[in-house]
């Protein structure tokens, strides 16, 4: 390490509250927007909308319902980085807004265009999202917010608060039980090594103690009962099975892993008909 380069952040597992891991979020992601978008964007496309790492596709797995019936209708993206899967939607007809933490993020999605996308891009923080109640069709979020947020029924009430009655909301995460494994794409993240039940947070810190990075961990029976507290529906639990064709490492992501351990959880859900 040369004299001019920042320490490497230390790792430890620790309480985060909710204003420090917003302020790790966007600070991380505008630092890291640049190096995320060289590495995945290739995977991700511009275009494209993809759950997670294994690849699985909206345009083959319709969790937001058939493609046909998209347009015309409002969908909210959160967490949407470059906002290739608002793009998806607006090819289909979808009116998107797609929303993020990360002024950064959303520069790449300005890179991609050329030029103002033809929908809007808002900088908000999920946990206070600024627009009026019953503005949404459906939303959406692909790896987007939740993981990295210390209060998950927060967002998810404002998220229920923004859908009209009976609109859909779907969003992926981290697979629940790979927290008990190390975050390793070969034989050594094939062990478990930490208890499945360990709710505390995962942070980078710099050498003051502040969090650069920090990442929340919920069992999937949190995740249920997070999603009925804030008036949700669960109507499917889909957990991606690696495709023969994927053969890319992403992370602690790979072929070997995602044969014999679920990578992904995306959960399917309707907001309650109560006004």
């Amino acid at each position: 390490m040369n004299q001019d380069s920042e320490p490497e952040p230390e790792a430890a597992r620790r309480d985060a509250d909710a204003a420090e891991s917003s302020r790790a979020s966007r600070g991380w992601w505008d630092r890291n927007a640049d190096e995320y978008q060289r590495e995945h964007g290739g995977f991700l496309g511009d275009d494209r909308f993809v759950w997670g790492p294994e690849g699985l596709d909206e345009e083959e797995a319709g969790l937001l319902g058939p493609a046909e019936r998209l347009a015309g209708r409002s969908v909210l993206e959160v967490g949407a980085g470059a906002a290739q899967c608002s793009r998806w939607l607006a090819a289909r007809g979808a009116r998107p807004v797609a929303l993020d933490i990360s002024h950064r993020q959303l520069r790449h999605a300005l890179r991609i265009d050329g030029a103002a996308p033809a929908f809007p891009l808002v900088q908000a923080d999920a946990g206070a999202l600024p627009f009026a109640d019953g503005s949404f069709d459906l939303a959406c979020s692909a790896y987007g917010a939740l993981p990295f947020v210390a209060d998950p029924v927060r967002v998810l009430r404002e998220v229920r608060r923004v859908l009209r009655p009976g609109g859909r909301w779907v969003f992926s995460v981290t697979h629940p039980v790979r927290w008990a494994f190390p975050d390793e794409p070969g034989t050594e993240g094939l062990t478990v090594t930490a208890s499945y039940f360990d709710r505390t947070p995962y942070v980078e810190q710099d050498e003051r103690g502040r969090a650069v990075y920090v990442e929340h961990h919920r069992t999937l029976g949190d995740r249920v009962r997070d999603l009925t507290a804030a008036g949700f529906r669960l109507v499917d639990l889909v957990e991606p099975e690696w495709p023969e064709w994927n053969r890319q490492e992403w992370g602690g992501w790979s072929p070997l892993r995602g044969r014999l351990i679920p990578g992904t959880a995306i959960f399917v859900c309707e907001r309650d008909r109560r006004h």
